[in-house]
C-alpha cells in the first residue's frame, strides 16, 4: 500500500486492510495449518473470518454461515461471548503472565479444584498446558515415567487405534494411528501399536461378524491380544477417544469401555481418555469417560474448557499415579512456559460457569437424540451410507453404493471432497468438515447452545449440497 492510499476497513473486522490487501499478505506470508498452501499461490485465495456470534460466523467479504464445527470442535458456548472477553482483559491488567514453574496463582489453582470436582473417580491432579497436542504429550511422558518409579522401566509402549488423531507433536504422533500423517516425518518417536477401532459400519472389513455389542467385545480384545503379543511388562498405556474422531464419530459399542478397563487391570496398563474433543459438553456431561461409565487412569482435555476464547490443555491424573510424587525429590520435570495462563485460566473458570447457568450439558443430553434423528434423514439419500456420533458430534458416512457399502478409491474422494463438497458446502452457508482420514464423511460438531430448529437448517443444506454431489459422481 502506497502513503497515498487510504486502507477500506471490512465490514465487522477490526483489520485496518482491505480484502484484496489481506489476501495478497496471506498469500506471501501466511503458512496455514493442515492446508494447501497452492489456493493461496494459484490466486483463488482464502476465506478470510472476521466476526463470530452465537452459531454463525462471517466472512470478509460480509457473508454469513452456520458455524456446524463450533470453530475446530472448541467453541462449545458459541461465539461473541462479551463475558469472556471482559474476564480476559481483566485478568490481563491484574496478572497476564506468570509461570506456574515452582509457583502458582489463583486461577490455575481454582481451575484445577474446578477440574477435579467433574472429573470422575480420584482424577484429582491436574497438569496444566496450552492445548491437546501438549496434553497427550504429558500423558505420554508421565505414563513412562510413572512405571519406571515403579521398578518397571520397561513398560514404555503405547496403544491407540486405527486411523485415531492424538496429535502432532513428535510423542503425540507416535500415538497417532493414521499413517499418511507420519509417514513424511519419519522416524517418529518408536513404542506405538495399533489395535482396531470402533466403526460398527466397517466391522465386516475387520473380519467380524455380529451384533454390535458383540464387536465391541471383540474390539476391545484386540488389546489384550496386543499387549500379549508385545509383552505386558513393556507395555504402559492405551489412549483412547471416547467418541474417536478421525474416520468420522465412532461412538463405543455398549460393553466397549467395560471391557477395556478389566484389560487394563489385568494388564497393568495404564488408561488414557483422550476428551479433547469429547470433554466439555461436547457428549453431554463434563467428561465422556461419566458418559460412558468408565474409570480412566488420565484424561486429557483441552478445546472446549475456554470455548476457544483463551488457549489452555490440561491432563487429569488419578491419585495412583500422583502418589510417587507426594513424596521427596521426586520431580515431573515437563511443562510449558504458557501452561495453566493466568488468562486463560480466568477465561476458563468463566466459560464453565456458562455452562452450568445455561445447563449446556443438558441441553444436549436432551437434543442429541433430535439432532440424530434430524440427521438420519440424510438416509433417503443413494449418497449417504451411515450417520453415528453421539452428543453433539456426528460424522455422516459417503458411500459410492449403499448395498455394498463400496467407498470411493482414492482420485474419486479427492474430487468429491476437496473438489467439490468442502468450498459447495461453505458456500451454501454451512462451515463443517469434509474428511477422508478414514473413509469419506461429512463432520458436525456445532455449539452447544443450538436446538432443532438449528438441526433442520443443518439438514436443509446438507441434503441440498449432498444431492447435487450425488449428480457429480
Amino acid at each position: 500500500m502506497t502513503t497515498t492510499e487510504q486502507p477500506v476497513t471490512i465490514s465487522g473486522s477490526s483489520s485496518k486492510f482491505s480484502e484484496k490487501e489481506l489476501q495478497q499478505k496471506a498469500k506471501d506470508h501466511l503458512w496455514m495449518h493442515f492446508a494447501r498452501q497452492s489456493v493461496m499461490e494459484d490466486g483463488a485465495g482464502v476465506p478470510i473470518i472476521v466476526k463470530g456470534e452465537g452459531h454463525h460466523i462471517w466472512d470478509s467479504t460480509g457473508k454469513k454461515y452456520f458455524d456446524g464445527l463450533s470453530g475446530l470442535f472448541v467453541v462449545n458456548a458459541g461465539h461473541g461471548r462479551r463475558r469472556l472477553a471482559e474476564v480476559a482483559a481483566r485478568q490481563a491488567e491484574e496478572l497476564a503472565f506468570f509461570p506456574i514453574w515452582s509457583y502458582a496463582h489463583p486461577n490455575a489453582i481454582e481451575l484445577a479444584d474446578r477440574l477435579a470436582s467433574y472429573a470422575p473417580g480420584d482424577l484429582n491432579r491436574v497438569f496444566f498446558s496450552t492445548g491437546g497436542g501438549e496434553a497427550v504429550e504429558t500423558a505420554f511422558k508421565l505414563a513412562k515415567y510413572y512405571w519406571k518409579l515403579q521398578g518397571r522401566p520397561t513398560k514404555h509402549k503405547v496403544i491407540s487405534r486405527a486411523v485415531a488423531y492424538h496429535g502432532t507433536s513428535q510423542g503425540a504422533l507416535a500415538i497417532t494411528g493414521i499413517p499418511a500423517m507420519k509417514e513424511m516425518f519419519e522416524p517418529v518417536t518408536p513404542g506405538g501399536f495399533r489395535v482396531p477401532n470402533t466403526n460398527y459400519y466397517r466391522a465386516g472389513e475387520m473380519g467380524f461378524n455380529g451384533t454390535e455389542e458383540e464387536f465391541g467385545l471383540w474390539a476391545a480384545n484386540r488389546i489384550a491380544e496386543m499387549i500379549e503379543f508385545e509383552g505386558p511388562e513393556t507395555v504402559a498405556a492405551i489412549f483412547l477417544e471416547p467418541v474417536q474422531n478421525s474416520g468420522g464419530c465412532f461412538p463405543p459399542p455398549p460393553g466397549y469401555f467395560k471391557r477395556v478397563r478389566e484389560i487394563c487391570d489385568q494388564y497393568d496398563v495404564l488408561l488414557v481418555a483422550d476428551e479433547v474433543i469429547t470433554g466439555f459438553g461436547r457428549i453431554g456431561n463434563w467428561f465422556a469417560s461419566t458418559t460412558y461409565g468408565f474409570q480412566p487412569d488420565m484424561i486429557t482435555c483441552a478445546k472446549g474448557m475456554t470455548s476457544g476464547y483463551s488457549p489452555i490443555g490440561a491432563t487429569i491424573v488419578s491419585d495412583r499415579i500422583y502418589e510417587p510424587f507426594k513424596h521427596g525429590t521426586t520431580s515431573f520435570y515437563h511443562g510449558y512456559t504458557f501452561g495453566g495462563h493466568p488468562v486463560s485460566s480466568a477465561v476458563a473458570l468463566a466459560n464453565l460457569d456458562i455452562f452450568e447457568e445455561e445447563k449446556l450439558n443438558e441441553n444436549v443430553r436432551t437434543n442429541s437424540p433430535i439432532f440424530r434423528a434430524t440427521l438420519e434423514k440424510l438416509k433417503d439419500l443413494p449418497i449417504v451410507g451411515d450417520v453415528r456420533g453421539d452428543g453433539y458430534f456426528f460424522g455422516i458416512e459417503l458411500v459410492k453404493d449403499k448395498a455394498t457399502k463400496e467407498t470411493f478409491n482414492d482420485d474419486e474422494s479427492e474430487r468429491l471432497l476437496r473438489g467439490f463438497l468442502s468450498k459447495a458446502l461453505f458456500d451454501a452457508g454451512l462451515y463443517c468438515r469434509a474428511d477422508d482420514r478414514g473413509d469419506p464423511v461429512v463432520q458436525l460438531a456445532p455449539p452447544l447452545t443450538i436446538g432443532p430448529a438449528e438441526f433442520d437448517e443443518i439438514e436443509g443444506i446438507l441434503r441440498g449440497v449432498l444431492s447435487e454431489a450425488w449428480t457429480r459422481l
